[in-house]
């Protein structure tokens, strides 16, 4: 299978990244080993000095070549949507704890290691975070978020028109209202981006997050050229049913569906990229080509990563 690039992924092998270095390099080398070539490291909400931690501990990972960069999925979230992260550590959006965080994968040897951050644009204080990720060249991603059809619009657009290139939208679908024939919300906004050239959605396509027709509508609706499959793989990746932690909540897998154990709320997936690239392909009955392009140029692109 061609090298595979994940850009959402939090963990494999019981290990979440950034935890350790030990067990980054273990969660890291077991997507290696099935298929995934370029991994980036998505960090769930946590207090500052955790997340400051944990970027350090990434940081010279990114410089070495084993990860492609990290991804900051919060803390700047809506608590309505939050999914699997601790509601203690959901912040409003500030630009200053982006600056530190920028500071400290400098101060490990790896200026350029933020890749990208989910945020949900109807929080306050959230276009001046646009403007500060932009300028550090972190991609701005949209995402577990309550917002409306227009602020996400609106959103998309400016991060679009300053940084010159798509937007992102996290996991499409999961951590957001879903889309209604009279309140479209921020899921035909997003399609509606995309579908124009102003956004790239991920998909969470494995079988558990999206069904399958609703993944081929996507892609029929949108194009792999603005489609990223992700993993969103969390530490019982490789291991099977059990308890395991993602940040600070404890989650249950059973039958390879991880959920928190305090909400139920879906907690990251336990597939690889691999995995999700054959489902496609075999369930979903979609051209090998569209699904790999999905899974390999398009991630690179999103990113503004080098092939």
């Amino acid at each position: 299978m061609t090298g595979l690039v994940d850009i959402h992924c939090h963990g494999a092998a019981g290990a979440e990244l950034g935890d350790t270095t030990e067990g980054s390099l273990a969660a890291a080398g077991h997507h290696a080993a099935h298929g995934t070539e370029r991994l980036v490291a998505s960090l769930v909400s946590a207090p500052t000095d955790d997340l400051v931690a944990r970027v350090m501990t990434l940081a010279p990972l990114v410089a070495d070549g084993t990860l492609a960069g990290i991804h900051l999925e919060g803390p700047f979230l809506a608590l309505g949507r939050r999914g699997a992260h601790d509601p203690a550590a959901l912040a409003d959006p500030d630009p200053a704890l982006v600056e530190r965080l920028v500071e400290a994968v400098a101060l490990a040897g790896a200026p350029d290691a933020l890749r990208h951050m989910t945020f949900a644009p109807e929080l306050p204080g959230a276009d001046d975070l646009v403007r500060v990720l932009v300028e550090h060249g972190i991609r701005p991603s949209v995402g577990h978020t309550e917002a409306d059809a227009a602020r996400t619009a609106r959103t998309l657009a400016t991060v679009a028109d300053l940084q010159g290139a798509p937007a992102l939208v996290t996991h499409l679908f999961n951590g957001m209202p879903p889309m209604h024939h009279r309140a479209g919300g921020p899921v035909a906004a997003a399609l509606a981006a995309a579908a124009r050239g102003d956004a790239v959605v991920e998909l969470l396509a494995d079988g558990v997050h999206v069904a399958s027709e609703v993944v081929r509508m996507v892609f029929e609706t949108v194009g792999p050229h603005a489609l990223v499959l992700v993993s969103d793989a969390m530490a019982a990746t490789g291991l099977g049913d059990g308890r395991y932690r993602l940040g600070g909540l404890e989650v249950e897998v059973t039958d390879g569906t991880a959920r928190t154990t305090d909400t139920g709320s879906i907690a990251g997936g336990t597939s690889t990229l691999a995995d999700c690239v054959r489902w496609c392909v075999e369930v979903v009955g979609l051209p090998e080509d569209d699904v790999l392009a999905a899974a390999t140029t398009t991630p690179l692109r999103a990113l503004g990563l080098t092939a």
